[in-house]
């Protein structure tokens, strides 16, 4: 079953909705995307076309339930959304997913799985690329969201506008052991180069 929805079609939740959503939520979570940016910098700087929320692919069924209110879809590889059903657990593969409540015309957040490995996180570009589970989701100003050298990495691989204006944004306020750790998983990630290396 395919969503009617147009794919471009987004109303995204606020930062705000999105706390209120996940309150009392009983699995971690964590703002990602742009948004996770502002919140480590502090301002708001540009717009956003959507709402990204990382969480553990491990609570993906918990947060299924929670969210028994809402119609969810499963981004298939190499991008088609089909239904989530209910208590199907998503495998390694299959990284997103978008949700809208019942009676919306438009897409309102997306989750993005994080993989896990015991009680470590690991990178799906990389599985050399890892860290402690408890440290991939921080707190930049009380909220939850991805550590932003992670989401920096990830960012890296697209090069929009958007993202070289984030990383640009960020790197004055990057500590040394977030460049460094940046540097050395995108010298992993692009042997051949890559052009914030320079920066860094």
């Amino acid at each position: 079953m395919n969503n009617e929805i147009p794919y471009e079609q987004w109303q995204p939740l606020s930062v705000v909705e999105v706390i209120t959503l996940f309150a009392e939520a009983p699995f971690q979570w964590g703002l990602a995307g742009g948004y996770a940016v502002e919140q480590f910098l502090g301002i708001n700087f540009r717009s956003h076309g959507d709402m990204d929320v990382t969480i553990y692919r491990d609570e993906q069924l918990k947060a299924q339930s929670w969210l028994s209110g809402w119609e969810l879809y499963a981004a298939d590889p190499p991008g088609t959304l089909r239904k989530w059903t209910a208590n199907e657990y998503l495998p390694i593969g299959i990284h997103d997913i978008w949700g809208h409540k019942i009676a919306s015309t438009a897409w309102q957040f997306q989750f993005m799985l994080a993989e896990v490995d015991g009680d470590e996180w690991v990178s799906r570009r990389s599985s050399k690329i890892r860290g402690k589970r408890n440290d991939l989701i921080v707190k930049y100003n009380d909220l939850p969201c991805i550590r932003i050298e992670v989401q920096l990495m990830y960012k890296a691989k697209s090069l929009r506008p958007k993202d070289e204006l984030d990383f640009q944004m960020c790197l004055p306020k990057l500590s040394h052991d977030a460049k460094q750790w940046l540097k050395e998983s995108l010298l992993l990630l692009y042997p051949e180069g890559h052009r914030w290396l320079s920066f860094l």
